[in-house]
Parts: C-alpha cells; sequence; structure tokens
C-alpha cells in the first residue's frame, strides 16, 4: 500500500467513524471506486483495526474530561455512595454498551461473508440509512417541542440507543448514524444525540482494538503508524466539527451525501 493510498484511508476513518455516514462503508467503497492494490487479507484486517484505534484516540482527546468526570464520579458512588449525574451516566454508558458489544460480535463473522465484500449492497444500505436519518430528524423536530438534553437523559433512552448501535456491524448503516438516529426518535437534542453518541463509542472501538490487537501485531508495519496518526488528527476535527456543525443545522446534508455516493457506486458497478 503506497503512502498515499495510507492517508486517504486514515482520512476517510477519521470522518467516518464520527460523521453518519459509515466509515466501514466508506473504508470499502473507497478503495472499490479508486481502483486500491488488493492486499492481503491479514494486513488489510490489520491495516483497519489500526485505523479503528486511531479514532479511539481521537475521541479520548477531545472528551477525556469528560471521561475522567465520569470515571471519578462512578468510583465515589461506589466507594462513598455519592449520587451524582456523572456516576448515573457512567453507569448508563455501560449498560449501553453491553447489548450491541454482544449483538455485534455474535453476527459479525454473518455480516462479514454475506455484506463486505458486496458494493451494491452496502451502496443500498448507505442511501437507506441516510433516507432514514433525514425523515427521522425533520420527523422529531417537528413532533418534539420540549427536547431531552444530554444531563437528563435516562435509562431507556441510553439503552435503546445502545442496541441500535448493533446495526453497526453492517456497512453502510454507520455507527454514528444509527445512534443518533434512535435518539433524535425519542426526542433528545441534536447536541445530546452527538455527544452521548461519540462518549459511546469508546468502549466499543476500544473492545474491538483489544480483540483484533492479534491481528494489528501480526500485520505491523509504519504504513499502520500513519494510518493511526491519520485517523486520530482527522478523528479530531470530525468531532469538533459536527458538535460546531448541528448547533444551528440539522443531518440532512449527511442524508444528501449518502445517497449521492451511493449512486455514484451503482453507476460504476452497472455502467463501467
Amino acid at each position: 500500500m503506497t503512502i498515499i493510498h495510507t492517508i486517504i484511508l486514515g482520512i476517510v476513518q477519521g470522518i467516518g467513524e464520527f460523521l453518519p455516514i459509515s466509515s466501514s462503508a466508506h473504508l470499502i467503497l473507497v478503495r472499490y471506486l479508486f481502483n486500491f492494490e488488493q492486499l492481503d487479507p491479514t494486513f488489510e484486517t490489520a491495516f483497519d483495526v489500526a485505523l479503528h484505534f486511531g479514532t479511539l484516540l481521537a475521541v479520548l482527546f477531545v472528551f477525556w474530561k469528560d471521561w475522567w468526570a465520569l470515571f471519578t464520579g462512578a468510583l465515589k458512588g461506589v466507594v462513598k455512595k455519592e449520587k451524582s449525574f456523572e456516576s448515573k451516566m457512567f453507569w448508563y454508558l455501560v449498560a449501553a454498551t453491553i447489548p450491541g458489544a454482544i449483538i455485534g460480535m455474535a453476527f459479525e463473522g454473518i455480516i462479514e461473508d454475506l455484506v463486505r465484500s458486496n458494493v451494491v449492497i452496502i451502496s443500498i444500505l448507505l442511501a437507506i440509512m441516510g433516507i432514514f436519518i433525514y425523515l427521522g430528524d425533520k420527523w422529531a423536530q417537528k413532533t418534539y417541542k420540549n427536547e431531552t438534553d444530554y444531563e437528563h437523559m435516562t435509562f431507556k433512552q441510553t439503552f435503546i440507543i445502545g442496541l441500535s448501535q448493533a446495526l453497526a456491524v453492517i456497512p453502510g448503516f454507520s455507527r454514528s448514524g444509527t445512534t443518533i438516529l434512535a435518539a433524535r426518535l425519542m426526542g433528545i437534542t441534536k447536541e445530546a444525540a452527538a455527544k452521548f453518541t461519540f462518549l459511546l463509542s469508546t468502549p466499543i472501538i476500544f473492545g474491538a482494538a483489544i480483540i483484533k490487537v492479534k491481528d494489528l501485531i501480526i500485520g505491523f508495519d509504519f504504513s499502520i503508524i500513519i494510518g493511526i496518526v491519520t485517523a486520530a488528527i482527522v478523528g479530531v476535527a470530525s468531532i469538533k466539527f459536527l458538535l460546531r456543525y448541528i448547533k444551528k443545522n440539522d443531518f440532512a446534508v449527511f442524508a444528501y451525501y449518502r445517497v449521492i455516493v451511493a449512486i455514484i457506486v451503482l453507476v460504476k458497478v452497472f455502467f463501467f
């Protein structure tokens, strides 16, 4: 893999992991659209794990103060029996992580065999989920007059968001896309939906990296370091961009983008 290809895929991961456009789909579709060379499957797996590790560094960099407050709040809750928002939210995040992780691990192999190599299915799912995000966000804007902010999210809401995260195992759905959509359908503000999604991504990405660390070690070379650094830097920029963007805008632009990319891929498949 060339250095340029490495950087491009690092940028794709850094953007796709945090914006609701599906990083897994984009890593596959970019390789297809631009005819990247076929790599050894072991190395390709290792490289994708490395990119996810880069985005883990990004979310930890941006939200380290939040995670510190959550950890210390939970610790005080256990040791000193102190009740706090941070303690409550920490355990909400733990509970929300479990269903997505279990379901994702159970079906990852099946999805890998059925979907990952089929760019037509991935493109169709990319477009369908984009339409769902658009319609769901518009519906929430019209339906909820008093939306729920981050500090007032309930256990039920966070757990359902965690369940929706399981769909991210399917390339094209998008982890951030499904969790943001689930949050919006329950009347959670755009800002709260994005922040909770980013916090929820931390244990999931960390767990995925740990599970596949063997592949990372086996396929390790210098390009992996470049990929990690690129994904981390771009990931930080993507998180900060989305948090600023949604203060004054909705998610429509991401829905349009998903449909356009899907059309481009399908045109190439069937006409070129």
